[in-house]
């Protein structure tokens, strides 16, 4: 029997060896972080909330038709995910303006879209993940026109299923994150981390954050939210 070993070590992750070449174990840490990793502190449960809110989701998502890298949750901090080599963009869904939009633009906490805004960024800490257009992306090679339709048309599909969700559980999906790699047989598909360290959520009624937002501006137990998230996801998704 192989004994797991480590492949990299993220912001809130582990990487690890299976017996299998083309699947590696996702372990969940105990750890939050903000601006880039600059700031960080333990938190205890939230490797195992955000496994099974992850867990949760990739399911649902699976039953909507959309392939992603997850194949099942192992333990309750740790899942079994579709090895790939990820492009290095991050894909953010705007429903309702919320951050860096609304402070870039001056708008109302929470104004809807007509439709959702899309943008792309350049994943890099050292960079502070800058935002990137199309050409830009084109010039660095990351990604290919062809490509990057793909991956829009995916980002949609996953904004429509996930509003979806989060609605039927009382929660507006505000903005989210999503990243995109190629699995071992080359296929273009979704994967990485959509919980609400990658989602901003709020509650449907009180408009109270959910995410982790609490922990970036410090206004309260951040583990609140994303057990109201856990819970509400458990009596939703079948």
């Amino acid at each position: 029997m192989n004994v797991a070993t480590l492949i990299s070590e993220g912001k809130a992750k582990q990487l690890l060896t299976t017996e299998n070449p083309e699947e590696i174990q996702v372990h969940y840490l105990n750890q939050a972080t903000a601006l880039n990793g600059k700031r960080k502190e333990h938190i205890d449960d939230k490797g195992v909330v955000n496994n099974q809110i992850d867990s949760l989701i990739y399911t649902y998502l699976g039953q909507q038709g959309i392939t992603t890298h997850f194949i099942k949750q192992l333990s309750p901090s740790d899942q079994l995910v579709k090895k790939m080599t990820m492009i290095p963009l991050e894909v953010v869904i705007r429903n309702y303006a919320s951050g860096s939009f609304q402070r870039k633009f001056n708008t109302d906490y929470l104004m809807a879209f007509e439709q959702p805004v899309q943008e792309f960024y350049y994943k890099s800490d050292e960079l502070d993940d800058p935002f990137i257009n199309d050409s830009q992306i084109h010039a660095l090679a990351i990604a290919t026109p062809e490509q990057l339709a793909q991956i829009r048309d995916q980002a949609f599909k996953v904004n429509e299923a996930l509003t979806r969700l989060f609605a039927a559980a009382d929660i507006t999906l505000v903005d989210f994150k999503l990243e995109f790699g190629f699995d071992a047989q080359q296929n273009l598909i979704l994967g990485d981390e959509i919980s609400p360290d990658s989602c901003r959520l709020v509650d449907a009624t009180t408009h109270d954050s959910l995410d982790k937002d609490v922990f970036r501006k410090h206004t309260g137990d951040v583990m609140d939210g994303y057990r109201t998230v856990l819970s509400r996801l458990q009596a939703t998704v079948k």
